[in-house]
């Protein structure tokens, strides 16, 4: 396991000695979320990285189908068509190993999977299923994410009648902004997320003049509209230690690849995934 694995879900001492004594009857509400209030404040707002107060999203129920089975438009290029990984490598750039069959793949133990590619600005559809059945709470369930760069996620969760800390639930800017909306389908059932994702810029001084902006679409429902990001996901690379304020790391370049997360023991499936360059969408 990644030393970053180990440092995105190491909580405090006390903080998991408080949840096993709560799971074993010391604390009868159902209604308590799982969540912190001893990490920094997020800039500009009154809540707390992962922060247990914070208002849950409101339940959408997305149409039955939206970009379900979406053919890739003629200039995108297909990362996954249910065949095989030819399109993907392990974090040192050896063959992915993930299980592929009847048409999808399925998290397997033995870390991350990333693209060969890279891209800029990009327009990226995935579709995923959490297991069924559902196993777990909070971010135990059915957790895995869309990792950019190894260094800013959306989040990957069962969110269906399930809650958790609001910017670590499905669809959020994990650590940094829940989604306008909880728009999750049930266990096993298949769903999309359509990405528009551009890359942070930086002069030629080093001084960033462009934030990392994502809108992401869950089963067709907009759940993030042109959010700036602050900064690195806490806790999935070295950059941002987990349960710590975001912040930008030294420049890279533009062009970032894609990564799908092994979280632990959640099979999340995986299926249709394809992607399309946008253009210039650097500084003016």
């Amino acid at each position: 396991m990644k030393i970053q694995k180990i440092t995105r879900h190491c909580i405090p001492l006390l903080a998991v000695l408080a949840v096993r004594w709560a799971a074993f009857g010391a604390d009868t509400d159902t209604n308590k979320i799982d969540g912190f209030r001893n990490t920094p404040m997020l800039p500009g707002s009154q809540w707390h990285v992962h922060d247990s107060d914070r208002p849950q999203p409101p339940v959408v129920t997305p149409g039955a189908s939206f970009s379900q089975s979406a053919p890739p438009p003629s200039d995108a290029e297909v990362l996954f068509d249910g065949t095989d990984l030819s399109k993907w490598q392990n974090s040192k750039g050896g063959d992915a190993a993930w299980k592929v069959q009847d048409g999808y793949m399925e998290v397997t133990p033995g870390g991350d999977i990333r693209t060969r590619g890279k891209w800029a600005d990009f327009q990226l559809h995935v579709e995923w299923a959490s297991p069924l059945p559902a196993t777990g709470s909070s971010q135990g369930r059915g957790n895995s994410g869309i990792l950019i760069n190894d260094m800013y996620e959306v989040q990957v969760l069962d969110s269906y009648e399930a809650k958790t800390y609001p910017d670590g639930q499905a669809a959020a800017i994990y650590g940094q902004s829940p989604p306008l909306a909880n728009a999750c389908k049930p266990p096993g059932k298949w769903q999309t997320y359509d990405i528009i994702f551009e890359s942070p810029r930086w002069d030629e001084k080093g001084d960033l003049v462009k934030k990392a902006c994502a809108t992401v679409l869950h089963n067709g429902v907009v759940v993030q509209n042109h959010y700036q990001l602050i900064g690195c996901t806490d806790g999935i690379s070295g950059v941002v230690p987990w349960g710590t304020l975001s912040k930008y790391p030294a420049p890279h370049p533009p062009e970032v690849f894609i990564e799908l997360q092994e979280h632990g023991p959640n099979p999340v499936r995986y299926r249709n995934i394809w992607i399309r360059r946008l253009g210039d969408a650097g500084p003016p």
